[in-house]
């Protein structure tokens, strides 16, 4: 049986006898974080997870999110929600903006000294303090739930990512930085060709302490010749056991 190529990467494949910078993503590293052996398959094999449908909905929040924000960028005013928030800041206007925002291309970048580990982050948006000259990391979520809204772990690890990475480019980081939550609407008669939101903003104040020890520990695993073993709490992996098991 032929393995189909789409599973089977022959490009972005980490080499341990290599000097050259190899990109690992903030998804890749709290991939790492979740389940080291799947995240060995996937940088140092070549066999990443089945991708899943894409969040088209999602994205297209994410855009007109960041048109949004970006004509209060140019204006160099505060966002309504700011006002509303009581948050002394306004979106900030920075050059290279849109090359933070591309994750597939540039995105946020830093080198990990005595590492070959490039670690890039592709962020929604960024806010200044104009005060203290502080920077704040933002990002932009989407869901539709009658439920008081929270923040999953991963979505914290991914702030704290964020303000690790800018703060490793030079910047003065705020500690807090804030989800922009857009909750779909479900309590209208119809939907007549529109979705409707209540967009809130929920602080998270970070702690990227651990963020140097885990980029450490996801390039030893990498310059590793073992396979990890398969982890417990992921289903992936859980899943690979429980097919074997079928199988044999």
């Amino acid at each position: 049986m032929q393995i189909h190529n789409s599973y089977k990467r022959i490009r972005n494949i980490y080499d341990p006898s290599s000097t050259t910078p190899f990109k690992i993503s903030r998804s890749k590293l709290d991939l790492f974080l979740k389940c080291p052996r799947c995240f060995y398959i996937d940088r140092r094999l070549g066999i990443g997870h089945p991708e899943c449908f894409p969040y088209t909905l999602n994205n297209a929040v994410d855009e007109l999110l960041k048109k949004e924000f970006d004509t209060y960028r140019s204006e160099k005013k505060p966002h309504p929600l700011f006002i509303e928030y009581n948050i002394d800041a306004i979106p900030f206007n920075h050059p290279d903006i849109n090359k933070w925002r591309d994750s597939l291309h540039h995105g946020i970048q830093y080198l990990v000294p005595n590492t070959n580990i490039n670690l890039t982050g592709g962020i929604d948006d960024v806010w200044l303090n104009q005060n203290n000259d502080l920077i704040i990391i933002a990002d932009y979520k989407a869901t539709s739930t009658k439920n008081e809204l929270s923040l999953r772990e991963s979505y914290k690890r991914q702030m704290e990512i964020y303000q690790w990475l800018f703060r490793k480019n030079g910047f003065n980081v705020a500690t807090i930085g804030y989800f922009v939550y857009c909750n779909g609407k479900k309590d209208a008669h119809g939907f007549d060709k529109q979705l409707q939101f209540d967009i809130s903003l929920l602080a998270y104040t970070g702690d990227d302490s651990w963020v140097d020890s885990a980029v450490i520990k996801a390039y030893e695993c990498l310059q590793s010749d073992v396979i990890p073993m398969h982890c417990d709490e992921c289903d992936y992996c859980q899943y690979s056991l429980a097919l074997a098991e079928v199988l044999q």
